[in-house]
């Protein structure tokens, strides 16, 4: 007999420094068929979550030591765990308590004493909505794009792998420089003098910046293509082959090395589109294939 599939638990670290609402709490949760973990101050829980990464944290606002808060606040110092849902247990009720909850990086806040039905509802929504947001990544990255999102002062959340290549270094937890920031918000707003795309310099290469949308309150995704400095080599291109402009763009990206998925990101159309305008090129060059396009084109530019 086949050993049936065993299924993945979730695990959810509560962070309570009352024996009572630990006992309540790992009952209620392993019942409900969680992994839990336990920690009794916030200095615990950045020590377990050093060894462990949770789906989720349960946190008490007010604990000895580094407070519910603070500690959130360190735990979404590491870029690895800022979408780790953080969910405040506390008595604290006040507004201005919930808006420092909500500030510091959690994503719900619920008061003592708790309901748990309830609690666990929301458990469940926090543990789903962290699973699509990190899956809808994944499927970015594996797409290839060129995909940056920064918060709504310009400090980069996170980039897609071939983001992260075009700008040659991992720019996660930076700020971009403040001409970049402004060229950007003003892409999102969408003033009525703003271009659909304006040119930025990231790490030190000519790229070409659009506004796709906002991906939450305080997440905004931008889609990057690499320009270079390419009007004169295409303009050389065009006249040498009678070629259209954006068949010269096309040669040139071909001459360069690059794949038809990537000069259709760099230039906003369908690899098969690039294609179509291949055999336009491979008509006007007399050739028959790519790599011979490619050494016409290095002949003609550095003749």
């Amino acid at each position: 007999m086949l050993d049936q599939p065993t299924l993945r638990r979730d695990t959810v670290l509560v962070v309570d420094d009352t024996p009572e609402t630990l006992s309540l709490l790992t009952d209620t949760l392993d019942q409900a068929g969680f992994t839990v973990l336990i920690a009794t101050d916030g200095e615990s829980a950045l020590h377990l979550v050093d060894q462990v990464t949770p789906d989720l944290v349960l946190m008490d606002a007010r604990m000895p030591g580094i407070s519910g808060f603070e500690t959130c606040k360190r735990l979404k110092r590491d870029k690895l765990l800022s979408d780790l849902p953080v969910i405040f247990m506390t008595g604290l009720s006040e507004t201005e308590y919930v808006i420092e909850g909500l500030a510091c990086g959690g994503v719900d806040y619920v008061t003592k004493p708790l309901v748990l039905d309830v609690l666990l509802a929301r458990i469940r929504v926090h543990l789903g909505n962290a699973r699509l947001a990190y899956e809808t990544r994944a499927v970015l990255d594996a797409s290839g794009r060129f995909l940056l999102a920064t918060d709504r002062v310009g400090r980069v959340l996170w980039c897609t792998p071939k983001a992260r290549q075009l700008l040659g270094a991992s720019p996660v937890g930076a700020s971009l420089p403040s001409a970049v920031i402004e060229q950007l918000m003003r892409l999102r707003r969408s003033e009525p003098l703003a271009p659909a795309r304006c040119p930025v310099e990231l790490g030190g290469r000519r790229l070409e910046c659009s506004y796709v949308s906002s991906l939450g309150p305080d997440e905004l995704l931008f889609r990057l293509a690499e320009t270079a400095n390419t009007d004169s080599d295409q303009s050389i291109l065009r006249r040498a082959f009678t070629l259209t402009s954006r068949e010269a763009e096309v040669l040139l990206w071909i001459s360069r090395g690059k794949p038809n998925r990537d000069i259709g990101e760099i230039l906003n159309i369908s690899p098969r589109t690039v294609n179509k305008h291949l055999e336009q090129i491979f008509v006007k060059l007399g050739v028959e294939n790519r790599a011979a396009a490619a050494a016409a084109a290095v002949r003609t530019l550095t003749g």
